[in-house]
Formats: structure tokens, C-alpha cells, sequence
């Protein structure tokens, strides 16, 4: 998929761009990253025009000196520029996630991962954070799903941690066949991984869900999400920022979740919910 980068150039600089998140939340744009003078955002080729973005300025900043640049992000392989410049990654002390060609560590859960043209090398914060609280959780026998699972890295580490059975979805066909890659590589035979979104859940139960994919679908697919959680059972949330937390929590619990936590690095959050 092919996306378009618009890059907002601001002068000055604060509270322009936190207006920014909120009103380009509204939109469908995925994710977003902070620039020295402004904000860059990401969103869907198929999902960008022209008018999207006119009359946003004018309402939110009107007084505001902004630049606006777009550039088009075309689909590549992330394998390339992933094995240039990665380092293992060591997630709660006892794990570690490489890639194939590194030397094998010392350590009690070694997960492998070749990333091809997917999400989720534990580099990225929302990865990090929610690889981090899975060893928190009591996982033994609990059934799992994870949504959006990219390199199906979260998915692999809570099969090492006694998950089972395990359900990973995603709406990529890359992503879908680079999950059933890594089970490969880490010797994982009893997950199930489809292809596809939200509408795949209906009428399944899971005791945990993890869901790192974006705020605007994580708002959309709110429901789905509480109706396949058990009682009792835990989400984690990711893919926002910080700032995001109040509608996060808002759609959560007017949908019978309760929040429990969250965590936070570089702005980029972790937010967990029980099903009472």
C-alpha cells in the first residue's frame, strides 16, 4: 500500500501542532510523527485528496504561519532498510528479538524476526511497549488474538508465553504471509493467522486482545473488540499518542471496558482495559 506523507511546516511552533493531532485524528490519517518545526502525517494514497485538507487551516489555525508539503511513500520492502541499521532488541530483560543473521543470545525467550514488508520489529514504541507488558500478564492457557499483528512478533511472544490458542489477523496480505514466516522461524505451528479485518471476529471469544493498528480504527472496531472479549479478560491498546487517551477511553468504556493503565515512550502509548 502506498501512502502519502503531508508534512505541516509551523511558525510558532506550540500549541499548533497539538491542534493539529486533534483535528488530523478526525481524518484517516494512520500515524503521525513529530518534526524540528512541525508535524509529519501519513495516510492511505487511496484514502488522501486535496480537499481533505482545505478549510483545515483556516478553521483550526487562523492565524497561524504553516507550510504544506505532500509526498508520496510508495510500498517497499522494509527488510532492506530494517537489516542496514537494526540492533537485537531486549524486551524485559530475558528476551531478545533479532533477526536471522544475528548471533544466537543467552537468553530465555529468543525471538526471531525477518520483517520482509511488514510492521513490528519491537523497535517501534507502540511494539516495545506492549512486547513489555505481555510478560506482566499471566498468559498460560489463556486463548489470544492479535489484531493487526504485522511481523506477528506480539503474537509469537505470547505463544512463548503459554497463549494458546492464538489468532492472528491482518488486513495486509504482506503481513499475513510474513506472520506465517516468523511462526516458521520460531518453530510455532498452533497459531491460526487470517487474512483480513474486524469482520472476521464475529461470534468469537478471546481472553486477551491485542490491538496495535491506529486511533481512528481502533475507534471504529471498538465494539467488535468488547463483544469477542471475555469477562474478566484484558485488551491492550496501541498505535496512538499520548493525547489520544481520552477518546480512546471514552469509546473503551461506553462500550463496557475499563481502563486499567497505560504506558507511555516518546508520546506513543499502551493503554490496558478489563472486561468486568
Amino acid at each position: 500500500m502506498d501512502y502519502i506523507k503531508v508534512s505541516f511546516e509551523l511558525s510558532p511552533l506550540l500549541p499548533a501542532r497539538e491542534i493539529l493531532y486533534a483535528e488530523l485524528g478526525e481524518l484517516p490519517f494512520e500515524s503521525f510523527q513529530e518534526s524540528k518545526n512541525g508535524l509529519e502525517a501519513f495516510i492511505p494514497k487511496s484514502s488522501f485528496s486535496d480537499e481533505l485538507l482545505k478549510g483545515l487551516i483556516v478553521s483550526s489555525l487562523p492565524s497561524q504561519e504553516i507550510g504544506i508539503t505532500t509526498e508520496v511513500i510508495e510500498q517497499q520492502n522494509w527488510n532492506a532498510v530494517w537489516e542496514s541499521n537494526f540492533e537485537p532488541i531486549v524486551v524485559n530483560d530475558f528476551c531478545v528479538i533479532r533477526a536471522p543473521f544475528h548471533e544466537v543470545p543467552k537468553v530465555k525467550h529468543d525471538i526471531i524476526i525477518s520483517p520482509q514488508m511488514s510492521f513490528g520489529t519491537g523497535h517501534h514504541e507502540t511494539t516495545f511497549l506492549i512486547s513489555n507488558e505481555l510478560f506482566k500478564l499471566d498468559l498460560v492457557g489463556k486463548s489470544l488474538l492479535d489484531m493487526g499483528c504485522g511481523t506477528g512478533v506480539l503474537a509469537i511472544i505470547a505463544s512463548r508465553l503459554g497463549a494458546n490458542p492464538i489468532e492472528a489477523v491482518d488486513i495486509e496480505e504482506w503481513a499475513y504471509e510474513n506472520t506465517l514466516d516468523n511462526n516458521k522461524l520460531n518453530g510455532v505451528d498452533d497459531m491460526t493467522v487470517l487474512h483480513g479485518d474486524a469482520k472476521l471476529l464475529d461470534g468469537k471469544q478471546f481472553d486477551v486482545i491485542l490491538a496495535n493498528i491506529n486511533r481512528n480504527i481502533l475507534l471504529n472496531d471498538m465494539k467488535t473488540y468488547s463483544n469477542c472479549l471475555n469477562k474478566g479478560g484484558y485488551i491492550l491498546f496501541s498505535g496512538f499518542y499520548e493525547t489520544d487517551i481520552p477518546s480512546i477511553k471514552e469509546a473503551a468504556e461506553r462500550n463496557g471496558l475499563v481502563f486499567v493503565k497505560n504506558e507511555v515512550k516518546n508520546n506513543w502509548t499502551m493503554a490496558q482495559f478489563i472486561k468486568k
